[in-house]
């Protein structure tokens, strides 16, 4: 039996045991300076020498007497349609006696650690969740586990090269990430896809940290308080985006990650881990502030950010100077600081509960959100805003060179994401905090106009409560009205990313030459910004859904039962808020639930891997179809999808995944 033997000064030595293994392979981990820079190997084996012998059968790339700091086990199979091998492997410590057999009571202890992972994602699962849908949640969660991955990217030591090597080109230095000579990568991140993506982004990495928050909070603390360390957060207060550019600008939303991974481990424990808490807050701060001076370009409270995450939503490349000139003022970006305004308000009003200090930066954050709202509705004092009385939308605003203006009425999920800028605050709260509550009474007492504009603060809700959202009642409704619409956003199997009006309507912009055109595109993307794999208008997409269902349970928690939403329009049904949560919740975890034809609907892309309805499996897509449900884009991207077992959790836990009769007719 082939076996590899290793050894290393700290951790020891150890043998990788490989059954049935033809050869093994060994060559040095080293760069192929020749292929690369045309300088002659030293050494002589470098790291692609196992493709060279693999797949282009040259003998002389691995190292004939079978050392080095790369081995490999090579298998040679044959496998029938249908079949499948198995290869068992053993990594362990060398044994003293090294004549003890590697593999015994290796199907034993492949028993007890299979019982051991089935104990442990039992005690997770509500007891009331269904055996499919307790394996869909198991996989979800076991796919962000795989996705773990030691990062090491050092930005100072990959502009300048490695002394043993040739230097890199001159441009490299003011290329990319050249003002990222800080960043120091080095340790185990939780990946979008380690097999496709295998690099972490700060907003993925955010998503991810909710399902994670359930199986091992410490994890996901750790991953939060470490993109704003000093090693990763830049000196200016910027969060590294992702590895190709850290300087893009992804949605801010490790504020609200931080506060909901707070609360999960409260809840979970009894006790949130306040210095955590604490310790994001300040980086925060400095990151709030990076937005408010590089995102705001008047001073407005109307914000920019380009693309935002959203890839190919808009008419053109956001984050590009834009056709003639000019600049845009988004509803996307706008919201998401409304949004970053009222998390860091919740976060600075817990840490005020054991220090009065904190009150006082609560009220900033709250009067910052007031000046957003206001400038939503009335930018710079010129009457024009953001939202459109005609359509009754949100659209993003294209100010031209020459003074012109006009919004861009391609509705899509920038329209909707005003509704996630939510929260409402308890009475008990306010009554613990009187600096807060008498400086923010003083300001909707003396500024109605702003008061008027974010909530009916003088109408307390259900329980006493108040509530705090850039969208009142009746826009909430038009938002909504459009939200649940299936010829517009609502999909069986979620909302769409953009509004399925345009399939037959195309939003078409004649500014400075071509014609822009916009279209419903429910699947693959058939433009080439960013890219045919990253399509924003039409699929499905999980990150913006759960906000959005967050958002609306919110709502539910302020105005409770009585408010009811037509659902869909013209249907003569009504729905609670919640209800409709609950309903958009079920549907995205409908994607991964066999259907009456047996088929799971995420895996209808997929169907030339295997049968869709003999698998017991299920792929975590980066998206899916708009229409049905297909997974599309990355295939292993368990990432942010995994989000559907904090679903799956949630509605277990309320006794509702199943289908509300407001909808029984869509």
């Amino acid at each position: 039996m082939l076996a590899v033997e290793a050894s290393h000064h700290v951790l020891g030595e150890y043998q990788l045991h490989c059954q049935g293994a033809v050869e093994l392979l060994f060559t040095e981990n080293e760069t192929n300076t020749q292929r690369l820079f045309g300088v002659p190997n030293s050494p002589r084996y470098v790291k692609d020498a196992f493709h060279e012998y693999v797949i282009n059968g040259d003998r002389s790339a691995i190292q004939p007497d079978q050392t080095g700091t790369k081995a490999a086990a090579l298998y040679q199979f044959q496998i029938p349609r249908g079949s499948a091998r198995e290869i068992r492997l053993r990594l362990r410590k060398a044994p003293t006696n090294r004549s003890a057999a590697p593999f015994d009571r290796f199907d034993e202890t492949i028993v007890l650690r299979r019982r051991e992972a089935d104990e442990f994602y039992d005690a997770l699962a509500p007891a009331c969740l269904s055996k499919e849908q307790r394996a869909i949640e198991r996989q979800a969660f076991a796919g962000l586990l795989w996705n773990k991955q030691f990062y090491y990217y050092i930005v100072e030591e990959w502009l300048d090269g490695d002394p043993a090597q040739p230097p890199p080109p001159e441009i490299r230095k003011i290329g990319r990430n050249s003002d990222w000579r800080h960043l120091y990568n080095e340790r185990v991140m939780s990946m979008p896809d380690n097999w496709e993506y295998p690099w972490y982004a700060s907003w993925d990495l955010a998503f991810h940290c909710i399902p994670f928050a359930l199986i091992d909070s410490r994890f996901a603390k750790r991953q939060l308080e470490r993109v704003v360390r000093e090693w990763y957060q830049h000196p200016n207060g910027d969060v590294p985006a992702y590895e190709w550019n850290f300087g893009d600008v992804n949605p801010p939303v490790l504020a609200w990650a931080t506060w909901r991974v707070y609360k999960i481990e409260e809840k979970s424990t009894g006790k949130g881990d306040r210095p955590f808490l604490e310790t994001i807050f300040h980086k925060l701060l400095l990151n709030f502030t990076w937005w408010v001076n590089r995102k705001d370009s008047g001073g407005r409270n109307i914000f920019q950010g380009g693309f935002l995450g959203l890839d190919n939503i808009g008419v053109f490349d956001r984050s590009a100077s834009l056709p003639g000139g000019g600049h845009l003022e988004q509803s996307d970006a706008t919201s998401w600081m409304g949004m970053f305004c009222l998390n860091l308000m919740g976060i600075a009003l817990e840490l005020a509960r054991k220090n009065p200090v904190y009150e006082n930066i609560a009220i900033k954050f709250f009067e910052h959100f007031l000046g957003i709202a206001a400038a939503m509705n009335n930018m710079g004092g010129d009457g024009i805003g953001l939202w459109d009385e005609t359509d009754e939308f949100f659209y993003d605003m294209l100010h031209l060179p020459d003074a012109r203006h006009f919004p861009l009425r391609v509705r899509s999920l920038v329209g909707l994401l005003p509704l996630i800028a939510v929260e409402t605050i308890e009475p008990e709260l306010l009554n613990a905090m009187p600096e807060f509550k008498k400086r923010l009474e003083w300001i909707l007492t003396n500024k109605p106009e702003l008061a008027g504009l974010i909530s009916r603060w003088q109408e307390p809700g259900l329980g006493e409560r108040r509530l705090i959202a850039l969208t009142r009642g009746h826009r909430m409704k038009c938002l909504l009205r459009r939200m649940l619409e299936p010829n517009e956003f609502l999909s069986d199997y979620g909302i769409r990313s953009m509004s399925k009006y345009h399939q037959e309507h195309p939003y078409v912009l004649e500014c400075h030459g071509p014609a822009y055109i916009v279209s419903y595109e429910r699947a693959e993307s058939q433009t080439g910004l960013f890219g045919g794999n990253s399509n924003w208008r039409g699929p499905i997409w999980f990150p913006i859904n759960y906000l959005l269902i967050e958002s609306l349970q919110k709502f539910h928690h302020y105005y409770g039962d009585d408010f009811k939403v037509e659902c869909p329009t013209g249907s003569g049904s009504y729905a609670t808020l919640r209800e409709i949560a609950n309903e958009l919740s079920n549907r995205l975890i409908k994607l991964f639930l066999r259907d009456e034809r047996g088929e799971r609907p995420c895996l209808r892309a997929s169907l030339g891997a295997f049968n869709a309805t003999d698998a017991d499996w299920c792929w975590f897509h980066e998206y899916f179809d708009g229409d049905n449900g297909a997974g599309l884009g990355a295939s292993h991207q368990t990432g942010w999808t995994a989000l559907v077992a904090k679903l799956i959790q949630q509605q277990g836990s309320f006794g509702t995944i199943e289908k509300h009769d407001a909808f029984s007719d869509l």
